[in-house]
């Protein structure tokens, strides 16, 4: 057996290798070093001294001490040096003393200093170390100020904050815990977190959260209905998580328990939850709250056949108790209904508004026989309403359309489509009437060809596929341009050119007209600020009564002009006899502020609707187009020929220019310059022309 190496003998060096060994300790420690003798006078200073002191180490040979120290610890020191040299005795702590040297510079330098008491060559004599410890002295006040900007944000913050040691005890509690908890910090540190934080309706108490909290090593929620109970019995919502506390291992220290009252908030939210499936006005089911009912519906009838209805209600003649009365009036006469609605449905039963003067009502579990039923006895109650207004008493009638369904063949939207034709056909049948869907009934096929129509003119709108054409207007006596009238068509997914009669009534009927007005006057200055475009082309565009009846058009259409830098002048808009007529006070100001602007106005298609005179006076307008159907007939008719004679003639007295449409032959040209019609438009004098013959060009 081979025997251990013997440990290596300690090294014990010479005197020589001890000389060397403190030599080049004393070259090239980053320590100042320096040797008094018992008068404080420094004999010996090292290299380091410049670096720490400031001083090159001759300079300070021959220097007392006191030139490093502030006048206020120079007698301290002196004292305590013949205290010392009398006694023996030591006040300080020779090894690490912290205190403040004054550089050759005059500046301050924190130092930790040490000295020793030594002999050398039978003299007696001090050596002390100096070490620079502003870099700690730095440090320590960054983590002062940081533990400080933490108390001051955790005293200062609204959200409570409790930590607790790895057993759950309490160590700390900031103001607004104090306040959510009623327990004061002095009273809560030392307490198990579960005795100041007590938790309703949790199936975990505090204590247990905080060792779920330290054993994951992750942030832990609090549920969303969490209740804290208060010191005083409060209990308030609260949110907040459990987050471990790490120690520079990564082991879990503690916990960071941080929560905040959240009572105003879920409570608004509850509200917005409720007004966001409710109707503020009559406080019923809103549109989305009934569809999502109605999905559920549906599902319930494909998974069981059960038989369901769904009934569609419109107000009859509501517009004549808003216009007579006001809106205001308009809203009591639907918080009424809807109050007296409900008296006829059953608990289960849905009322909604879904809009406007329209109200849907869900029946489940109802036979077709119930359904009609409970519609007429809907349709009842709302003709046994009497609404009066100001000593004004109105009839209140219902026309209700009614789907039953026992399976899910029909989607929600395709529901509520056949639901609202029957309440149309309704309507169209008398009012205050019931009419059952059927797939075969030719009135409901006909209301839904007119539905169908809308979403192809809006996807027609989405893909780019309206188009404008126009056709000249000429002057009668020279022959030159006045302008040219704006007319639409719809290029349709198969290629063919659709013209407006197909879908304007569509549009008409479900309100699309205004969407369409604006696309053309969008696209009309579109092209009319295309520097390839003559300067002087003036385009006539037509307004629906919609639109003439929209308070924000002239908004609109100032923006328009001013977003395409067009001159309104090259603009010449035309509104319908029909439509200025039905609507004249609006028409009439929106007339009025588009024509201060600089465009012009035509009346349309003048004496083929209520045809008086004397709405002319109240419309400011600066041509008078004769209906075609005077014009076609002029030459074999003279009923035709009196009444362009006579339209021509009061057109202008009224100081307007008139203008002949449907122009289709010479002979009429000529017969329209006898009469003195001042324009003429029609096929004789150049038929609709595409605008944008190129489709790169058409406007977006």
């Amino acid at each position: 057996m081979t025997a251990a190496p013997a440990p290596p003998a300690p090294f014990r060096p010479d005197r020589t290798q001890v000389e060397r060994l403190y030599g080049t300790l004393w070259e090239t420690t980053t320590d100042a070093v320096l040797i008094l003798d018992t008068d404080s006078v420094i004999v010996a200073a090292n290299p380091a001294s410049d670096a720490v002191l400031g001083y090159r180490p001759e300079a300070l040979v021959g220097r007392n001490l006191d030139v490093l120290q502030h006048a206020h610890h120079r007698e301290a020191h002196r004292a305590g040096m013949r205290r010392y040299l009398d006694s023996g005795v030591r006040t300080l702590d020779w090894r690490a003393t912290e205190t403040v040297a004054v550089r050759a510079d005059g500046s301050d330098v924190p130092v930790d200093i040490a000295f020793a008491d030594i002999e050398i060559e039978g003299k007696r004599l001090f050596v002390g170390f100096f070490r620079d410890i502003s870099a700690r002295k730095q440090a320590e006040q960054a983590l002062s100020d940081e533990r400080e900007r933490a108390h001051t944000t955790l005293r200062s913050i609204a959200d409570g904050v409790v930590t607790v040691d790895p057993g759950g005890v309490v160590t700390f509690i900031n103001a607004a815990a104090e306040q959510l908890t009623g327990w004061s910090s002095a009273e809560a540190v030392g307490r198990n977190c579960s005795q100041v934080l007590h938790l309703a309706q949790e199936d975990h108490t505090v204590q247990a959260l905080v060792d779920q909290a330290m054993a994951g090593g992750a942030p832990l929620q609090l549920g969303d209905r969490a209740l804290l109970v208060r010191r005083d019995g409060d209990v308030f919502s609260v949110e907040g998580s459990f987050a471990p506390l790490l120690d520079r291992d990564a082991r879990a220290a503690g916990v960071v328990i941080a929560f905040r009252d959240v009572s105003p908030a879920r409570r608004m939210a509850a509200q917005l939850r409720h007004q966001a499936r409710h109707d503020h006005l009559t406080g019923l089911v809103n549109r989305v709250e009934f569809d999502r009912r109605l999905h559920a519906a549906l599902r319930s009838a494909g998974a069981s056949r059960m038989p369901h209805a769904l009934l569609y209600l419109d107000l009859d003649q509501f517009k004549i108790v808003n216009d007579t009365c006001g809106h205001t009036a308009g809203d009591e006469l639907l918080r009424q209904l809807s109050a007296v609605l409900r008296t006829v449905l059953g608990p289960r039963d849905v009322l909604a508004r879904l809009g406007g003067d329209e109200f849907g009502v869900l029946l489940e579990d109802s036979a077709p026989a119930t359904s009609r039923a409970t519609a007429d006895a809907l349709r009842r109650a709302a003709a046994d309403l009497r609404f009066g207004w100001q000593g004004t008493r109105f009839p209140v009638s219902v026309s209700i359309g009614q789907v039953d369904f026992d399976d899910a063949s029909m989607t929600p939207i395709e529901l509520l489509g056949a639901a609202d034709a029957a309440c149309y056909v309704a309507k169209e049948q008398g009012r205050n009437r019931i009419h059952a869907y059927r797939p075969d009934d030719d009135a409901i096929a006909r209301r839904h060809g007119e539905m169908e129509w809308i979403g192809r003119l809006n996807r027609a709108l989405e893909d780019d596929r309206l188009q404008l054409h126009a056709q000249p207007i000429h002057s009668l006596h020279d022959g030159r341009v006045l302008h040219s009238e704006v007319l639409l068509r719809l290029r349709d997914v198969d290629g063919r050119c659709v013209m407006p009669m197909a879908f304007i009534p569509a549009a008409e009927r479900y309100g699309l007209m205004p969407t369409l007005d604006r696309w053309v006057i969008r696209s009309v200055l579109a092209r009319l600020a295309d520097p390839a475009e003559a300067a002087d082309r003036v385009y006539a565009i037509n307004l629906s009564g919609a639109s003439l009846g929209d308070e924000t058009l002239a908004a609109y259409v100032r923006e328009a002009f001013a977003d395409a830098g067009v001159d309104p002048a090259r603009i010449c808009f035309e509104v319908t006899e029909t439509a200025a007529v039905g609507n004249l006070a609006k028409a009439s100001a929106l007339m009025a502020e588009l024509r201060s602007l600089g465009c012009a106005f035509a009346l349309d298609d003048f004496g083929s609707g209520m045809s008086s005179f004397a709405y002319l006076k109240h419309l400011p307008l600066d041509y008078l187009k004769i209906d075609g159907s005077f014009v076609r007939d002029l030459l074999v008719d003279p009923i035709d020929q009196a009444m362009v004679e006579a339209i021509n003639h009061i057109g202008h007295v009224m100081g307007l220019k008139t203008i002949a449409e449907f122009a289709e032959d010479a002979h009429i040209l000529a017969r329209l310059r006898e009469i003195g019609v001042d324009y003429a438009q029609g096929d004789a004098l150049g038929p609709a022309a595409p605008l944008h013959a190129n489709p790169e060009r058409a406007p977006r």
